[in-house]
């Protein structure tokens, strides 16, 4: 089983006055993580996804549990896994630390969909991706 790590560093874009990360922020970063894997490890970057063959992977559903503050300047450890492959969903789980103290935890759902209508309409995901789903599935 494999898992995808991804180093975010606390920015001051990230921050409120306090130099502590403002909440929302961790979405933007949850996000760049999601493409990045998808980029890095599934051979499917968002450019290729979206503009050529027309797909995206719109967040559905997330759960984030935060468990303690992040500053600036921390370095963030991102690390993905696979829950659940569905049909036209994927479940993934995230775990941000900062040297080994647990940040936060977020549990997302992904749908698959077609680009090509004025409303987006979920679709399979391709055998490919399925596979290569799995081998970040944890147990």
């Amino acid at each position: 089983m494999a898992v995808y790590h991804l180093a975010h560093r606390v920015l001051f874009q990230h921050c409120d006055p306090a130099g502590i990360v403002f909440y929302p922020r961790y979405f933007e970063m949850i996000n760049a993580t999601v493409e990045q894997w998808f980029a890095d490890e599934l051979d499917f970057s968002f450019a290729k996804m979206h503009l050529a063959d027309k797909v995206g992977v719109p967040t559905a559903a997330i759960e984030t549990n935060f468990t303690a503050p992040s500053f600036l300047e921390d370095r963030l450890d991102f690390i993905l896994q696979v829950e659940k492959i569905g049909a036209k969903s994927v479940n993934l789980k995230l775990r941000v630390s900062c040297a080994e103290q647990l940040r936060l935890e977020a549990s997302i759902t992904l749908v698959f969909v077609s680009l090509q209508e004025a409303v987006p309409k979920s679709i399979v995901w391709t055998q490919d991706l399925r596979e290569k789903f799995a081998a970040f599935q944890c147990d």
